[in-house]
Protein backbone atom coordinates (compact mmCIF):
# COMPACT_ATOMS: atom_id res chain seq x y z
CA UNK A 1 0.00 0.00 0.00
CA UNK A 2 2.74 2.33 0.32
CA UNK A 3 3.38 2.63 -3.31
CA UNK A 4 -0.02 3.72 -3.89
CA UNK A 5 0.72 6.39 -0.83
CA UNK A 6 3.59 7.44 -2.48
CA UNK A 7 1.92 7.97 -5.96
CA UNK A 8 -0.99 9.58 -4.65
CA UNK A 9 1.57 11.92 -2.68
CA UNK A 10 3.38 12.76 -6.18
CA UNK A 11 0.03 13.22 -8.17
CA UNK A 12 -1.25 15.42 -5.35
CA UNK A 13 1.91 17.42 -5.24
CA UNK A 14 2.52 17.45 -9.54
CA UNK A 15 -0.88 19.35 -9.24
CA UNK A 16 -0.35 21.90 -6.53
CA UNK A 17 3.06 22.92 -8.18
CA UNK A 18 0.90 23.03 -11.33
CA UNK A 19 -1.63 25.59 -9.90
CA UNK A 20 0.76 27.90 -8.27
CA UNK A 21 1.38 29.93 -11.47
CA UNK A 22 -2.48 30.04 -12.09
CA UNK A 23 -2.94 30.95 -8.25
CA UNK A 24 -1.10 34.30 -9.13
CA UNK A 25 0.92 35.23 -6.09
CA UNK A 26 -2.30 33.36 -3.94
CA UNK A 27 -4.69 36.20 -5.06
CA UNK A 28 -6.80 33.74 -6.77
CA UNK A 29 -9.36 31.62 -4.73
CA UNK A 30 -9.89 28.73 -6.95
CA UNK A 31 -5.83 28.53 -7.75
CA UNK A 32 -5.00 29.09 -3.99
CA UNK A 33 -7.23 26.34 -2.54
CA UNK A 34 -5.93 23.39 -5.14
CA UNK A 35 -2.56 24.69 -4.34
CA UNK A 36 -2.93 24.56 -0.46
CA UNK A 37 -5.20 21.37 -0.50
CA UNK A 38 -2.64 19.37 -3.21
CA UNK A 39 0.35 19.89 -0.40
CA UNK A 40 -1.84 19.16 2.01
CA UNK A 41 -2.85 15.89 0.83
CA UNK A 42 0.87 15.31 -0.41
CA UNK A 43 2.20 15.67 2.74
CA UNK A 44 0.28 13.46 4.57
CA UNK A 45 -0.07 10.65 2.23
CA UNK A 46 4.06 10.92 1.89
CA UNK A 47 4.04 10.65 6.04
CA UNK A 48 1.89 7.41 5.24
CA UNK A 49 4.58 5.96 2.96
CA UNK A 50 7.21 6.79 5.75
CA UNK A 51 5.85 4.44 7.87
CA UNK A 52 7.13 1.67 6.00
CA UNK A 53 9.92 3.29 3.95
CA UNK A 54 12.91 5.13 4.41
CA UNK A 55 12.84 8.88 4.07
CA UNK A 56 15.90 9.17 1.59
CA UNK A 57 14.57 6.72 -0.58
CA UNK A 58 11.15 8.06 -0.68
CA UNK A 59 12.05 11.41 -1.17
CA UNK A 60 14.12 10.76 -3.96
CA UNK A 61 11.50 9.11 -5.82
CA UNK A 62 8.88 11.75 -4.64
CA UNK A 63 11.18 14.30 -5.73
CA UNK A 64 12.47 12.73 -8.80
CA UNK A 65 8.91 11.67 -10.54
CA UNK A 66 7.84 15.12 -9.57
CA UNK A 67 10.27 17.22 -11.38
CA UNK A 68 9.45 14.57 -14.65
CA UNK A 69 5.81 15.11 -14.48
CA UNK A 70 6.04 18.58 -13.59
CA UNK A 71 8.29 19.09 -16.44
CA UNK A 72 6.09 17.37 -18.70
CA UNK A 73 2.86 19.43 -17.48
CA UNK A 74 4.92 22.73 -18.04
CA UNK A 75 5.69 21.75 -21.67
CA UNK A 76 1.91 20.26 -22.41
CA UNK A 77 -0.36 22.97 -21.22
CA UNK A 78 1.96 25.61 -19.98
CA UNK A 79 3.70 26.06 -23.22
CA UNK A 80 7.19 25.98 -21.62
CA UNK A 81 10.05 24.18 -23.44
CA UNK A 82 13.42 22.51 -22.31
CA UNK A 83 16.65 22.68 -23.76
CA UNK A 84 19.33 19.93 -24.20
CA UNK A 85 20.89 20.18 -20.95
CA UNK A 86 17.50 20.21 -19.34
CA UNK A 87 16.19 17.01 -21.05
CA UNK A 88 19.52 15.30 -20.30
CA UNK A 89 19.22 16.02 -16.71
CA UNK A 90 15.85 15.32 -15.70
CA UNK A 91 16.89 11.84 -17.73
CA UNK A 92 19.62 11.64 -15.49
CA UNK A 93 17.19 12.01 -12.43
CA UNK A 94 14.86 9.30 -13.20
CA UNK A 95 17.27 7.05 -14.23
CA UNK A 96 18.28 7.86 -10.21
CA UNK A 97 15.25 7.33 -9.28
CA UNK A 98 15.06 3.93 -11.45
CA UNK A 99 18.55 2.61 -9.80
CA UNK A 100 17.29 2.95 -6.62
CA UNK A 101 14.14 0.94 -7.13
CA UNK A 102 15.79 -1.80 -9.12
CA UNK A 103 19.24 -2.31 -7.57
CA UNK A 104 19.12 -0.65 -3.95
CA UNK A 105 18.14 -2.94 -1.03
CA UNK A 106 16.77 -0.58 1.16
CA UNK A 107 14.22 -0.34 -0.74
CA UNK A 108 11.58 -2.73 0.50
CA UNK A 109 10.21 -4.65 -2.35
Amino acid sequence: MHWVYLLIAIVAEVIATSALKASAEFTRLVPSVVVVAGYLTAFYFLSLTLRTLPVAIVYAMWSGIGIALIALVGWLFLKQSLDAAALIGIGLIVSGVLVLNVFSKTVAH
